[in-house]
């Protein structure tokens, strides 16, 4: 897609456009640091999962952000599908996930596109998972959240670099689509220990004057 289709795009509609990822297959372990994905439950529902008919969609599930992925990322794209394919998660490490992903689907499906390429074993990549979601916390403002509201891209970035020492603006991107919220994306170094920063990740966040913030089902 050329630069001005882009811009078009983000003018209307603030979607972002996607950073390229490299080569499928690429060797597990070779990344730079990790993107923990945040999803708004009820944005992403609101967008594409109640046409999928997900589990997590249901009323009562009182979901607000739930862990959408671990990423490895490097300085310029990341790397997926890097297998081996047959590495299925045991139902032991399908128990970390069950801790972790609104889904078990989501959890197998994150293994294989984003976990493989972590270069450890599936129940090690869930429990990276968890690790990084308890490194964030989540702004007061978010923690049930009951009705839906109209907000800035900046003051829901702001509201997370409040909520976390060491983590700045430069070290995050918000993701909206079709003017709601999805996600919020988070970079971390490789032993999940601090924030750092990912200037290819952050630039690509919302770029929306207001979004919409849908509220917990």
């Amino acid at each position: 897609m050329s630069a001005r289709f882009w811009a078009i795009v983000i003018l209307f509609f603030g979607i972002i456009p996607p950073v390229a990822a490299q080569q499928r297959g690429g060797p597990a372990g070779a990344f730079d640091f990790y993107v923990l994905a945040l999803s708004w439950s009820a944005g992403f529902c609101a967008v594409e999962g109640d046409a999928k008919g997900r589990d997590q969609c249901a009323a009562g599930r009182g979901l607000g952000f739930v862990v959408h992925g671990l990423w490895p990322q490097n300085e310029q794209g990341y790397p997926t599908d890097c297998g081996p394919q047959g590495r299925m998660p045991t139902s032991m490490a399908m128990d970390v996930a069950r801790d972790v992903f609104p889904e078990q689907g989501l959890a197998r499906y994150q293994w294989r596109k984003h976990g493989t390429c972590a270069g450890t074993s599936p129940a090690q990549y869930f429990a990276d998972a968890k690790a990084a979601r308890a490194r964030v916390v989540i702004p007061k403002a978010f923690q049930g959240a009951a009705g839906e509201n109209r907000v800035k891209p900046g003051d829901v970035v702001r509201a997370f670099v409040e909520s976390n020492a060491g983590l700045r603006a430069d070290m995050m991107a918000l993701s909206c689509r079709r003017g709601v919220l999805d996600e919020v994306r988070i970079c971390l170094a490789r032993d999940l220990r601090g924030f750092r920063t990912c200037a290819e990740v952050s630039r690509n966040s919302c770029r929306s004057t207001e979004i919409t913030v849908p509220a917990v089902r």
